[in-house]
């Protein structure tokens, strides 16, 4: 299924309209650069397989792409390669073509919000050192994908949710949901957010986490009647014969990399 269209939200209650959809920003003047900032309806639904998938696909279609994950929480360096952070995961979807340090900058223990992960080790995080992290290294023709960590509104830093990052940033919004029961609500309470911010939406993509329950579930129709846009359907897949996830699921992610290398001018 398309993303076109995919910034009319409607009134809760009322199937929103369908228009085109404002594109991507373009050029870092004001410190507006072009790229997609990568959010969920919640934790745990898949974000970085789906941004991992995209900085591969487009690094395939000749962007240079630069993977951002600012702020970690849940990482255990003692793992290693056995379950490899978000970052490593990143840096692997673009061959390692940039410094692990500078995708993720910041990394902790605690499986918590990155606030309080952060507190709990003595530190304290500002929403300008992630800014900071996010625009680090990125030049004008590059493109700029950061995945936030959590929800929309979930805290990032002492004084910053993720939505305060995304428009800090001024980057179009794909908003990643799980596709299972409660998925409508979700996606619209989240999508609904992003445009309170002012920010455009890049897409949604229901991304099936599990086996679906029931197969009377049509979480891509309900969701696109009522949100205005298709969203990009990617099916149940698992880490079979060794292939990642995200490798795995790329495929399903044509139609929004189609549409991120055509408003990117690509």
């Amino acid at each position: 299924m398309g993303v076109a269209g995919c910034h009319a939200i409607g009134r809760v209650g009322s199937p929103a309209r369908r228009d085109a959809g404002p594109g991507i920003r373009d050029g870092c003047e004001g410190g507006v650069m072009r790229g997609v900032f990568i959010t969920g309806s919640d934790t745990g639904v898949g974000k970085t397989a789906v941004g991992a998938a995209l900085a591969w696909r487009l690094s395939c279609e000749g962007l240079v792409v630069r993977p951002r994950k600012p702020v970690e929480s849940g990482y255990d360096s003692e793992q290693g390669c056995a379950h490899p952070g978000d970052g490593e995961t990143y840096h692997a979807a673009i061959s390692g073509r940039e410094p692990l340090a500078r995708i993720g900058r910041y990394r902790f223990r605690a499986a918590l919000s990155p606030e309080r992960a952060a507190a709990l080790e003595g530190r304290t995080l500002r929403l300008d050192d992630l800014i900071q992290g996010c625009r680090d290294g990125v030049g004008p023709e590059d493109f700029l994908l950061v995945e936030g960590a959590g929800g929309f509104y979930s805290p990032l830093t002492s004084d910053g949710l993720n939505a305060d990052l995304a428009a800090a940033l001024g980057l179009p919004v794909l908003v990643v949901c799980a596709d299972r029961l409660g998925a409508i609500h979700q996606t619209l309470l989240t999508t609904e957010a992003v445009a309170r911010r002012g920010l455009p939406l890049a897409g949604v993509v229901l991304n099936e986490t599990v086996p679906s329950a029931d197969p009377r579930m049509n979480n891509g129709v309900d969701v696109g009647r009522w949100l205005g846009c298709d969203p990009v359907l990617v099916p149940y897949h698992h880490d079979a014969h060794g292939i990642p996830i995200w490798r795995a699921i790329a495929p399903s992610l044509t139609a929004v990399v189609a549409a991120l290398v055509t408003n990117t001018g690509g």
